[in-house]
């Protein structure tokens, strides 16, 4: 049995593995490497492998980095099933359309070039198969037999058994934080695992746990508003938007804590068509959310609150006076409308940038967080003198104690460990606490390597 990894080694973007058996040939994900650019030059590189002798493709879930070169996949010779849960294929289809549609403003503006388009999508699409969570499934023609989990990441994420050869073989995708509003909590690692692939996003830390997620918003939005300017949160449209939502009624709407006539502003018809989807899926909500509905609580309205799909309704963001909040994407500022925003709203020290997740290296995000003091946005040098703001209880990711107990599985350790999706001052110190700890043998993913075993 062979593993390589051809994105996310080292890094957190571009995921992209590898299972090889004999003739079956495995991909989990196949997503866009993320940078200073929305499209960085490397995802229009050739594949390392050839898309056409695959046997099957899985996705853990639908962010870019996980679905974003699918369409590139089909393009170069693959012509199988695209398995995924219910939730993660429809989510799926919105980003990778919005990508098409960033992607061809580029090349108008900027003469990028666009790696594909909405037929390629289409294409994607037809291509994908539903398989719910927990579902036995054979793949056809194969003596291999798999199986979704819930990840709790985002909506509709999973992590992925696979049975081959003998072996039980588990691809976590990215594991979810705790005490996360909307989403189940993540199932427990199956027992007798051979061999895991895990994510080590947060894998030298632990997430501060000393205030709840909801007091931090509230803290960071009562603190904005003192100010008299704008709060600017750029958010994932999938599942970080709509956590913010959940919140943000919860502090308006059910507690009365914030003022109810504050003008908030969703700003990405992604983040709005997205949560219709959450909207159309609620038998995967957790208890809470579950309760709010039989109650008749609508999660993502709320009193304030204006949905701005049209670039029009966008531009009149700016006419409002004083203060308002903007909830745009993307997270991580290297695209979207958030962009916009940024250009008008950094250099005033009257307003707070509410930083809502993950930063990737090179992004603008991760610059501001690492305290640039001006950041290139749309082709022009702007200057951050607003205040800055970031809290990693809202991280949608799982720390390193998470992690670990998930590994430790209440003593069904998995025999081998491949520690990837992190860079490696995060994966490294991950990688030694479970060997020493748990006595398994692990590694790290090596883009340059396969793994034998």
């Amino acid at each position: 049995m062979k593993l390589s990894f051809f994105g996310a080694a080292g890094e957190v973007t571009g995921s992209c593995s590898l299972l090889e058996e004999g003739d079956i040939k495995i991909l989990v994900d196949c997503g866009m490497f993320q940078g200073g650019d929305f499209v960085e030059d490397r995802n229009a590189d050739p594949f390392a492998f050839d898309a056409s002798a695959l046997t099957a493709v899985f996705v853990t879930h639908a962010h870019l980095d996980h679905v974003g070169r699918l369409p590139l996949l089909i393009k170069r010779g693959f012509s199988g099933q695209i398995y995924a849960t219910p939730p993660t294929i429809e989510i799926a289809r919105l980003i990778l359309e919005d990508a098409c549609e960033i992607m061809e403003y580029h090349a108008r503006k900027f003469g990028r070039p666009a790696l594909y388009n909405l037929d390629d999508v289409a294409k994607v699409i037809g291509m994908m198969r539903q398989v719910d969570y927990y579902d036995d499934f054979d793949l056809p023609a194969s003596n291999i037999r798999f199986k979704f989990y819930e990840a709790g990441h985002i909506f509709g994420s999973a992590f992925l058994e696979i049975n081959l050869a003998g072996k039980k073989v588990v691809f976590s995708g990215d594991l979810g934080n705790v005490n996360v509003p909307i989403l189940r909590d993540t199932d427990a690692l199956p027992k007798d695992v051979y061999l895991l692939i895990c994510e080590s996003t947060y894998g030298d830390r632990e997430h501060d746990t000393s205030i709840d997620r909801k007091s931090a918003i509230k803290k960071v939005v009562a603190e904005a508003l003192e100010r008299g300017g704008t709060l600017m949160m750029p958010a994932f449209s999938v599942e970080r938007t709509q956590e913010i939502l959940y919140d943000l009624n919860d502090l308006i709407d059910r507690d009365q804590v914030l003022p109810p006539n504050i003008p908030i502003f969703l700003d990405s018809p992604l983040a709005i068509n997205a949560t219709g989807v959450f909207n159309r899926y609620t038998q995967y909500f957790d208890e809470e959310a579950e309760r709010y509905i039989r109650s008749g609580d609508d999660l993502f309205q709320f009193g304030g609150l204006k949905m701005t799909r049209s670039r029009d309704d966008s531009k009149r963001i700016n006419t409002v006076i004083g203060q308002k909040i903007i909830i745009a994407g993307s997270g991580m500022m290297n695209g979207g409308r958030i962009q916009y925003h940024a250009l008008r709203y950094l250099s005033d020290n009257r307003n707070t940038l509410f930083l809502t997740g993950f930063q990737a290296m090179h992004t603008p995000g991760r610059k501001i967080l690492d305290g640039a003091t001006h950041v290139d946005v749309l082709n022009e040098h702007v200057a951050v003198k607003c205040h800055v703001e970031f809290i990693d209880v809202l991280s949608a990711h799982a720390d390193r104690i998470k992690i670990f107990n998930w590994i430790k599985n209440n003593g069904s350790t998995p025999k081998c460990v491949v520690l990837n999706h992190g860079e490696p001052e995060q994966s490294q110190p991950l990688a030694d606490k479970i060997k020493s700890e748990l006595g398994v043998r692990v590694s790290v993913a090596d883009p340059e390597e396969a793994v034998e075993v």
